[in-house]
């Protein structure tokens, strides 16, 4: 069985000052961790709110690292440095919005500025790439609402099979007729 890699990257305008500890980035380490049982490596990076930055190392991850799953957090907000979005955007062949309209639905349920966010998904040759609000309660709340269906997905660009813990996320897989 193939080791999955797993990108996992936090932007952060605050990760340039010196000073920072990377709860978000650590919150989805925290999730992956409970999820799966498979084998997974962490691909992980902070960087700056730098759109040529992101896509930078979103194609980096995809395309030289091999990352079958990455998941971003920040950036996603109206502010005009958050790009995150964009620059998902420029690098993928295909856009998932389902992904962006699941994490925002269920987001609503607690907080009413869930539609100020601009999470998104999309596939680069062989990757899918999900976008992540930046606080680690709404990672754990959005990463609940669409984690069961990121394995199939997974499944279907031929990536590695990523086992879960079901008594804590149940992957959706499609029966064979």
């Amino acid at each position: 069985m193939t080791k999955a890699k797993i990108g996992i990257v936090t932007v952060s305008d605050r990760a340039s000052a010196g000073v920072y500890e990377d709860l978000s980035g650590k919150a989805i380490i925290e999730v992956l961790n409970e999820y799966l049982t498979s084998e997974w490596e962490p691909v992980y990076e902070v960087i700056p709110d730098e759109q040529d930055v992101i896509s930078t190392t979103l194609i980096k991850m995809a395309d030289e690292q091999n990352c079958s799953l990455i998941v971003t957090t920040g950036g996603t907000g109206p502010a005009k440095r958050d790009v995150t979005p964009e620059a998902t955007e420029a690098v993928c062949d295909r856009m998932m919005p389902g992904f962006g309209e699941l994490m925002r639905a269920e987001s609503l349920k607690f907080v009413p500025t869930a539609i100020l966010s601009r999470q998104t998904a999309g596939l680069r040759g062989d990757t899918l790439i999900v976008n992540l609000p930046g606080k680690p309660k709404s990672i754990r709340e959005c990463l609940d609402a669409v984690f069961p269906a990121i394995p199939y997905c997974i499944d279907l660009m031929n990536g590695p099979f990523l086992e879960c813990d079901e008594s804590v996320i149940k992957p959706f897989r499609p029966k064979a007729k």
